[in-house]
């Protein structure tokens, strides 16, 4: 797999063009971390071609860390780690598209005892490039099995985080967000809610009503100074998004 995953990534750098104009621009906010409590840490890495956001996170004093949705190109996030000297709790996925899940591979091939975690109703997706969108483009990504899966109302415990899952469908048939209740709320978003737009809802398995009723329901009912990190492009909050956004902001 190592052979052929590389060129892989660089093909698809070339060619795929999926999410034009997600690439965060000059006034991007996304490594300007929020007012948080200051034992997190939280580093974004941005996977090309599709600007798609892979985070760290770990509390301070601590070398045990998340890391949320690895994407397209691994080895930035492996020489992070690295430098940072630390070491995986937990993979998680907020949903099965190639390019939240092309970098579970080489992060388990590095870190075999970090669980990989995504919901339910995407774990088709990882072993299924039809599924999961890669294999369109002719090069089919996939990946190592689930070791375990999450529906809405579990609760994750990995590397002094306690994360609630919340299942909001519609981008994906099995997507979920992760919540880390401190002060203010932290939302692991993946591709559901962006800043100033929603995830795509056009993709096989989409369902734009249920997205946004997802979106009202589940994020919207979260303090307004919550913190969202989306699976693409900016740094946002549920108050923000709420006021302004075009597509499920208040009428």
């Amino acid at each position: 797999m190592r052979d052929w995953q590389p060129a892989c990534f660089r093909a698809l750098r070339e060619t795929c063009t999926i999410y034009k104009g997600l690439t965060p621009g000059p006034d991007c906010q996304l490594n300007k971390r929020p007012l948080m409590s200051s034992k997190l840490n939280v580093h974004t890495l941005v996977s090309q071609p599709f600007a798609e956001n892979t985070y760290v996170l770990w509390l301070q004093g601590r070398t045990d860390a998340l890391v949320v949705d690895p994407g397209l190109e691994p080895d930035l996030i492996l020489n992070f780690l690295r430098g940072e000297e630390l070491i995986p709790a937990a993979i998680l996925n907020t949903h099965g598209h190639a390019d939240h899940i092309a970098g579970n591979h080489f992060l388990k091939e590095a870190y075999p005892n970090a669980p990989l975690i995504i919901g339910a109703g995407d774990v088709p997706m990882l072993a299924d490039a039809e599924l999961n969108l890669s294999a369109p483009f002719g090069l089919p990504i996939t990946s190592p099995p689930a070791d375990r899966t999450v529906r809405e109302g579990d609760i994750v415990e990995a590397a002094g985080f306690r994360l609630e899952v919340l299942e909001i469908p519609g981008h994906s048939p099995g997507h979920v967000v992760f919540i880390w209740r401190d002060t203010p709320c932290l939302v692991l978003g993946g591709d559901v809610l962006f800043r100033g737009s929603i995830g795509r809802y056009d993709f096989p398995h989409g369902d734009g009503p249920l997205l946004m009723r997802g979106i009202r329901e589940k994020l919207f009912t979260l303090p307004s100074d919550t913190v969202l990190y989306p699976g693409h492009g900016p740094v946002t909050t549920v108050g923000h998004e709420k006021r302004t956004n075009p597509y499920v902001g208040q009428e």
